[in-house]
């Protein structure tokens, strides 16, 4: 939600114990006031009887500052954790997502909010699945899609029903029985969904691949992106480590013509849907320097190595780059890799 002389951003809270969402006004000021009447320059009260005259506040340059500060908390609506929030496309409403409900809010409404999506069963024994994502379409606001842990997805329009437990449409990509293993359910599940910009495309990310749905083709994705193939032979340790479960977010650059998504050892990968190229670049202190320019690199599986590649088996798996976004306009974009967040630009004349 964009304004000219402001913004605001909602963020969840991570905290299993405070499950809440804020709405936070993002600001930002190159000017200060200096000449108050009230305080001195270093903000402490002045002596009202020492006050002998009027001085008017002038504006002086300063170095930009961008302020963040809360302005709603919306709580007590979720009791798992919350893994997706999504402004729709009227700017009056959003919808908020945890393991297996889906709440409807309003922005100027903090102590209520309506469920659309519930799929607790009423013996949690029966639980197969859990809601692992959930979008508004970017330009109808009557419909939205939610991801689950046995990789599906499913459309709703909230024109049917108040309830949204009837989908609209169901996809789902058919299994090959002969490649099926004790790991298949948990790389099938789907840890983002994101609609492109103009609406007629999908995009969810699983553990291995990154896939590109038509909304109009509920039976198999148009596009499959290896994101990290040369993995599949360390699902086992991947397993034991608990990195198996690592959730990747995905997301669109403004033209929908490219895609790009995270791994591990800092990597990150795009995909050009026009050309079929690809390429993994690494955030890293050393690329972050000005004007520095990022180097592909190449994971090898085995045999010789060349220069600038490295070994499936030397990769860190405690770097990780989970969260990924591409400037709606520009050619820039921004990864969180561990507790760093790394914005790189297109190289600029």
């Amino acid at each position: 939600m964009r304004s000219p002389c402001r913004s605001f951003i909602l963020s969840k809270h991570d905290f299993f114990l405070d499950k809440t969402i804020k709405l936070w006004k993002i600001s930002e000021r190159d000017k200060r006031a200096e000449g108050y009447n009230l305080k001195d320059e270093d903000g402490r009260l002045r002596d009202p009887f020492r006050i002998t005259s009027l001085r008017v506040p002038i504006l002086k340059p300063m170095d930009l500052m961008v302020e963040a500060s809360p302005r709603r908390i919306f709580a007590n609506a979720h009791t798992y954790h919350i893994n997706s929030i999504s402004v729709n496309s009227d700017h009056e409403t959003y919808l908020s997502a945890d393991d297996l409900r889906i709440n409807l809010w309003h922005l100027e409404i903090t102590d209520r909010s309506f469920n659309i999506v519930d799929i607790k069963p009423a013996n949690m024994e029966e639980l197969t699945e859990v809601i692992t994502a959930a979008e508004f379409h970017p330009h109808q606001c009557n419909v939205f899609v939610y991801s689950s842990s046995k990789g599906t997805i499913r459309l709703c329009d909230m024109r049917d029903s108040a309830l949204c437990d009837r989908h609209s449409k169901f996809f789902e990509e058919p299994e090959d029985p002969s490649s099926r293993s004790f790991f298949s359910e948990i790389i099938s599940s789907i840890s983002d969904v994101k609609f492109s910009h103009s609406g007629r495309y999908m995009m969810t990310r699983d553990y291995l691949s990154v896939k590109v749905w038509d909304l109009n083709m509920e039976s198999r994705p148009v596009e499959t992106y290896q994101v990290h193939e040369y993995l599949r032979s360390k699902l086992c340790s991947l397993y034991e480590n608990d990195c198996i479960f690592d959730k990747f977010e995905c997301c669109w650059n403004g033209s929908d013509s490219a895609i790009m998504t995270g791994s591990y050892n800092n990597f990150f990968r795009m995909f050009d849907r026009n050309t079929r190229r690809d390429i993994t670049l690494e955030a890293s202190r050393e690329s972050s320097k000005p004007r520095a320019i990022l180097k592909p690199r190449k994971v090898c599986t085995g045999g010789k190595r060349k220069k600038d590649e490295i070994n499936v088996d030397s990769l860190d798996f405690n770097k990780k780059i989970l969260h990924t976004a591409w400037h709606p306009k520009e050619n820039i974009i921004a990864v969180a890799a561990t507790n760093n967040l790394y914005i790189f630009q297109d190289k600029v004349n």
